[in-house]
């Protein structure tokens, strides 16, 4: 892999918290690699390769991001330069068109060879129903094989979830994208409990209801967008939503901190009790991310603050996802407390 990588300053990340996993200790924050419509994978791989130089040790992929393969190379340099296996926490997810039984097992082999690390630690199911989009399709496009949350099917997937863990191909099982309702149902006919749940997690949107379920269910959490995803796919931006870093709280405590507003919804995300995963290919704001939760936290008082400016904003809303009599990406969100089933 061409790269212009060089050794950098490490970080002191002995302030840096871990959540205890059924299986390991996940560092309290990661690097996502989603890199979005605007970062090159080769990009998004070299980014990997210095970030872990200056201390982060804890990165979140998935298959569908097209760039594992070159990841995984980030990852062999890595161990070639002596970090251990064991010292790394990678994440992967099955993506929507591979949820049956079979097709679980060769995702999950696939993104283990892509990523060359034997093992991964925490492999999710990306979205909790296989309703698929090809890559950069408008945010009108439906999918005639699209339909409502099975839950049987989400068992199937699940039970071939578990059977990764018992061959020992991964470390912990987990979710992303759930509700409440179909956790419910989830917890209710698994044999192992999901260990995490990955969600879209920040100051505007902080989901505190399915946040607490969660801390209650003893499922961890995994935040994504925790700064508001200022750089997200423009299918995935609507006029009504809101920007963090802008919101005259966040300035105000970023101003007595003296950092970018960027910085403090990462403090606020790990001292609430979440792991976010941002994503940055410049080495600035990478170094910035990994130093914000390091040092100088939030007092009680700016936590409390950032708790009372939660504006309900989901950005992503996945409309990508719905069928084709859905009413709206609401559908797919159970906001009424139960499964939506079809329009």
């Amino acid at each position: 892999m061409n790269t212009k990588y060089q050794s950098q300053a490490a970080i002191d990340i002995q302030h840096l918290p871990y959540r205890s996993m059924p299986q390991g200790n996940m560092p309290a924050m990661g690097m996502g690699t989603f890199g979005s419509d605007h970062v090159t994978h080769e990009q998004m791989a070299e980014a990997v390769l210095e970030a872990a130089d200056i201390g982060y040790r804890h990165f979140d992929c998935a298959e569908v991001y097209a760039n594992e393969d070159l990841i995984g190379q980030s990852f062999e340099e890595l161990m070639r330069n002596g970090v251990k296996r064991e010292a790394l926490w990678i994440n992967s997810k099955v993506w929507n068109d591979h949820h049956k039984p079979a097709d679980v097992l060769e995702a999950c082999q696939r993104s283990i060879e892509n990523l060359c690390c034997d093992y991964i630690d925490l492999y999710l199911v990306h979205w909790p129903f296989r309703n698929f989009h090809p890559p950069h399709c408008s945010v009108e496009s439906r999918s005639p094989d699209s339909h409502p949350y099975d839950h049987r099917e989400m068992m199937e997937t699940w039970e071939a979830m578990e059977a990764l863990l018992e061959k020992g191909l991964v470390r912990n099982i987990g979710t992303s994208n759930m509700t409440i309702p179909k956790m419910d149902l989830l917890l209710r006919d698994a044999s192992v409990k999901p260990a995490a749940n990955e969600m879209e997690l920040h100051p505007h949107f902080q989901q505190p209801e399915l946040f607490e379920y969660c801390r209650q269910k003893g499922i961890e959490v995994l935040g994504y967008c925790p700064l508001g995803s200022p750089g997200r796919p423009e299918r995935d931006r609507t006029p009504q939503d809101s920007v963090d870093i802008e919101d005259p709280v966040m300035v105000e405590i970023a101003k007595a901190h003296a950092v970018h507003p960027a910085a403090i919804c990462l403090k606020w995300a790990v001292q609430r009790g979440h792991t976010p995963i941002p994503m940055s290919v410049n080495p600035r704001n990478y170094r910035a991310n990994l130093d914000a939760v390091t040092t100088d936290p939030l007092t009680e008082d700016e936590m409390t603050a950032i708790s009372r400016i939660d504006k309900a904003c989901r950005l992503i809303k996945g409309q990508v996802f719905l069928w084709e009599d859905a009413a709206g990406w609401e559908d797919l969100w159970d906001l009424n407390g139960t499964i939506t089933t079809s329009s």
